[in-house]
């Protein structure tokens, strides 16, 4: 029995946790943490996740209440499902498992329309607006989340301590120039946090598969808070990437830039301050940097990101493409840079943000 079967036996024994007995199970190829099966029996889909071992059973608290406030709020979610002993999860052999309820619609890969990125950014503002009155106090701390120094300091420990690695001498390069391209990046003012998403990937997004309208957020591990431009810049280096973090040729588009920021800007003129709205730009070319810093260590520890075996020949050639991928749209910002300035002014100013001032 290989690897996949046997996962697909232990999917099959979690769902008598819910009183499931006879239904189809099939591997659903997302995310890059967790692995996922699209479950149906007769009258229901649902969505069953192996959650990896670096999550806490705390983070499904957390979960629950954040979407069930979404929920209450009017905001379409996918919600969590407890088993048969009234659990948020189940636990077995020491893996702990979860479901949640099926949402009808389709995710992509990459943001390779405009109209993709405006409707995921009316989404995000919506889940940040829908938050903005929630007093809550998450059970699972993220902490050092967007700590660029830290994902550097990884970095350079990597390249110092794995010289016996296969595969050294070609990632070798690519490290250094990272940590060379750091040194430049510029400087975020402190901020208040506020409650975000935390993993706003274009993939982490529901789109009615007729319409194309933005439907909801999905995976909700990463639920935390931060400062706002920290948020909004992980969501543009995603969508603004159209080649995918699995290609070399990814670059910066600026009419998906120009369509994302008037996206978000549609919903979220009533709360965000001038210096969270002019901090996107900076924050975008901080996390491109710190995400290929965090690739390409992974190339020389394979130890954190999933791996395409279908595509790639080893963990650590997947996480070297998936590094200068990051570092290639990265400098096409940059060197679009000025456009992409105007570009944020222009919307900034439209959605009556210079009024308001930066009170944070």
């Amino acid at each position: 029995m290989t690897g996949a079967d046997t996962e697909q036996v232990k999917a099959s024994e979690v769902l008598h946790h819910y009183g499931i007995q006879q239904s189809r199970i099939t591997p659903v190829d997302i995310g890059l943490i967790n692995r996922t099966w699209l479950v149906v029996d007769q009258h229901h889909k649902y969505i069953l996740q192996r959650v990896n071992p670096m999550f806490t059973a705390d983070i499904h608290q957390d979960i629950d209440t954040i979407t069930r406030y979404l929920h209450d709020h009017g905001l379409t979610t996918p919600r969590l499902i407890r088993t048969l002993e009234d659990s948020l999860y189940c636990q077995m052999e020491n893996r702990i498992w979860r479901m949640f309820d099926y949402l009808d619609g389709i995710t992509v890969n990459t943001a390779d329309k405009p109209d993709i990125a405006f409707q995921a950014g009316v989404v995000l503002a919506s889940f940040h607006r829908a938050l903005l009155d929630l007093q809550y106090q998450f059970r699972n701390q993220r902490s050092g989340v967007h700590d660029t120094n830290r994902h550097l300091q990884v970095l350079q420990t990597a390249l110092e301590s794995r010289q016996d690695h296969a595969r050294y001498t070609d990632i070798r390069p690519l490290a250094v120039e990272i940590l060379e391209t750091a040194v430049h990046l510029p400087l975020l003012p402190e901020l208040t946090p506020r409650m975000v998403h935390g993993d706003p990937k274009i993939n982490n997004f529901l789109f009615d598969r007729h319409t194309g309208r933005g439907i909801c957020m999905l995976d909700f591990d990463t639920l935390g808070k931060m400062a706002l431009p920290l948020e909004l810049g992980d969501a543009m280096r995603s969508w603004c990437n159209p080649a995918g973090e699995n290609s070399g040729q990814a670059f910066f588009s600026i009419g998906i830039f120009s369509a994302a920021l008037q996206g978000y800007a549609s919903g979220s003129s009533a709360f965000i301050t001038t210096r969270e709205w002019t901090s996107i730009l900076p924050a975008t070319q901080v996390i491109y940097v710190e995400l290929a810093a965090r690739f390409c260590a992974d190339a020389l520890n394979e130890n954190y990101f999933r791996w395409d075996s279908n595509r790639f020949n080893s963990h650590s050639e997947h996480s070297q493409v998936r590094a200068v991928s990051q570092l290639n749209a990265y400098k096409s910002l940059v060197g679009q840079i000025k456009e992409a300035e105007r570009m944020q002014e222009q919307f900034g100013g439209d959605s009556g943000l210079g009024a308001r001032g930066s009170k944070l």
